[in-house]
């Protein structure tokens, strides 16, 4: 096997193995709300579940040379954010929303999603996804990137209100083919639901 040091790679050849390696990564589209009330929309796939007692998910937010990205800095000011399950219907629009615009013009607006009131949030989610969770800010790091720079926002959210389309749902159960949840792998490409199988954990 190749055996990679990491401290002798850039910071993009990291990236590379990384998200070519760990997959698939399910993707978050996080809703939040500037102090000013600009909705923000942005697609994350260092995203996933903490723990279920209580439900918290996690999303790791790169910023770009140290500076903060706007769903970072939101869910700093405001302390709310609500997390959409990407599936095939809805990751083209989700796509175009990882266009980079000034703080103050919505993504949301861009992408043509619907915006839909949160029940216990002032942020809005979206009407488009199939699943989608209304979180509230829990604890927050700023991890060191390289040359001491913050690399990222580090967000852990504690899942307030669930919300989940009719047709998927049955006896407290998901249906993943009906979800349709698709990954992010390495660069623009995304996978599907596809073959599945089970094995019996051992007692």
């Amino acid at each position: 096997m190749l055996s990679i040091d990491p401290a002798g790679n850039s910071e993009k050849d990291n990236y590379k193995l990384l998200t070519g390696g760990v997959v698939p990564r399910p993707i978050a589209f996080v809703t939040t709300r500037s102090p000013k009330g600009t909705v923000n929309g942005a697609p994350f796939s260092f995203f996933n579940v903490v723990s279920s007692s209580p439900p918290r998910i996690s999303l790791s937010i790169q910023r770009m040379a140290g500076k903060q990205k706007d769903t970072a800095r939101n869910i700093e000011a405001v302390g709310e954010f609500v997390v959409h399950l990407v599936d095939q219907q809805n990751v083209g629009q989700v796509n175009q929303t990882a266009v980079s615009l000034p703080s103050d013009q919505s993504e949301i607006e861009l992408a043509k999603l619907t915006p839909v009131n949160s029940v216990k949030l002032a942020v809005p989610g979206v009407k488009e996804a199939k699943m989608r969770l209304e979180c509230v800010l829990e604890h927050r790091l700023e991890l060191e990137g390289e040359a001491g720079t913050t690399g990222c926002d580090f967000i852990i959210g504690k899942v307030v209100h669930f919300h989940i389309a009719e047709e998927i749902y049955e006896n407290g159960r998901i249906d993943p083919h009906g979800l349709g949840a698709v990954s992010r792998l390495a660069g623009h490409d995304y996978a599907k639901i596809g073959e599945m199988f089970s094995l019996k954990r051992p007692q």
